[in-house]
């Protein structure tokens, strides 16, 4: 919530399974594209929420498998658990708040009266919510049937139904719209309301995010039918909610770009970054450029010539250090020329490089130190380090920054000796 000094430029809400996350992209090259434009342009003046049923426990299991950036803020469990940062800190002022109303050992009593209710695993019942599989035909009628009940026993409760298969209960005052809507009261009581909010979703719990007044929404194009239903019913003449025609993160990206929220073309969209000219220079979008190219040199993905090997040359400064995450030092120089013969070392092993949490700070008039997360995926194999940089914009590229000195530490104390082909 503090990280910005000032409102958010915008504050991006996405849900992530087949959202934000594409399930049927293996090699998630529609989520790189997302975190590639995130980082370059909107990390340092914007918010990034994720809001999802997961708990966190599979949330943290999704992590671990797909390359998702860190968000600001974390709703969790349909909306009934908000987290803040990247160490995840509890807002239990909200979950005292869902405690109104609500009794768990009745909802639990209630639905075992219902032997078509199938319970979810056991990590994914929480403290405000109760969670099954049922079969589509049944849900409806059950979840009239159960609502009912719960009323006449004084409870204040809510179903959601969604994917076509998962009930929720939970506490009538929770879910992701309601989470939201508290989040931004926050950030109205604070001065730090956001100039624009987007949500982005695609299945029956995500229906309340797009009735929030004055949000940008975005149904991606694999929404499931009980949203467009939803739409349908509720939504359909609101401009500013579309229906994208690209699938999950890019039908995001697409969002960006309809609504004139900022930049909508990604870095991992330009093949010539010679050819493109960037009108604001940013330490944040050379970080971003610089892991893209380092991922296609490996990846033989660009031409091995003079033209890269010299912007190569002219991007590094010669008398700079690296320092390895081993800890080894070591000279600018060595390191370029090690690349340059590394050249294609990662061809055919679905090689790739994202950066997380890029942020800046100007130490002078032409100076930047940088700090972010890089992350390298071959082979199923992932591994991060933490990196700091101190680049300069009085360059000998027209348009870019001269890295001055890179220090890289390994955040898996397991791979503390990995000298393998690691580099920058």
């Amino acid at each position: 919530m503090d990280r910005l000094d000032g409102s958010a430029s915008v504050m991006l809400v996405s849900d992530l399974d087949f959202t934000m996350v594409d399930h049927d992209d293996p090699e998630n090259l529609a989520l790189l594209r997302f975190n590639a434009l995130w980082e370059a342009y909107y990390r340092t003046n914007s918010l990034l929420v994720f809001s999802t049923g997961r708990s966190p426990t599979i949330y943290k299991q999704l992590k671990n498998e797909k390359p998702l950036l860190t968000p600001d803020i974390t709703i969790l469990s349909v909306g009934t658990e908000i987290m803040y940062g990247e160490s995840m800190v509890r807002d239990y002022e909200w979950e005292q708040y869902l405690n109104h109303g609500w009794n768990r050992n009745i909802v639990t009593e209630e639905t075992n009266r219902f032997p078509e209710l199938t319970p979810q695993a056991e990590t994914e019942q929480r403290p405000h919510k109760v969670s099954f599989f049922v079969d589509k035909i049944k849900a409806l009628e059950i979840k009239k049937a159960l609502l009912e009940i719960l009323q006449k026993r004084g409870l204040d409760a809510k179903i959601i139904y969604s994917n076509g298969t998962a009930l929720d209960v939970l506490p009538k005052y929770a879910g992701k719209g309601q989470a939201l809507e508290y989040l931004l009261k926050k950030f109205e009581a604070s001065g730090k309301m956001p100039a624009n909010t987007l949500v982005c979703g695609d299945s029956g719990n995500d229906a309340e995010l797009f009735s929030i007044p004055q949000v940008y929404g975005v149904m991606v194009s694999n929404a499931q039918e009980e949203l467009l239903q939803w739409h349908a019913e509720n939504t359909i003449n609101n401009p500013r909610i579309i229906h994208s025609t690209e699938r999950c993160a890019s039908g995001i990206i697409h969002a960006l770009g309809i609504f004139s929220l900022g930049p909508n073309v990604s870095p991992r969209e330009i093949r010539d970054f010679g050819k493109c000219k960037v009108e604001l220079l940013s330490p944040s979008y050379e970080v971003v450029k610089f892991y893209l190219f380092y991922e296609r040199w490996l990846g033989a993905e660009v031409e091995k010539s003079n033209k890269y090997m010299q912007g190569l040359r002219l991007a590094l400064i010669p008398s700079g250090t690296f320092v390895h995450p081993s800890g080894v030092e070591q000279p600018t120089n060595y390191c370029i020329d090690t690349m340059i013969k590394l050249y294609g070392c990662k061809q055919g092993k679905q090689y790739r490089v994202w950066v997380d949490q890029v942020s800046s700070a100007q130490v002078s008039s032409d100076t930047w130190l940088v700090k972010f997360f890089k992350w390298e995926s071959s082979g199923g194999e992932r591994r991060c380090c933490l990196t700091t940089a101190l680049l300069s914009s009085k360059a000998k590229l027209p348009d870019g920054f001269t890295w001055m000195h890179m220090h890289q530490t390994w955040l898996d104390s397991s791979v503390l000796n990995d000298q393998s082909t690691w580099l920058f």
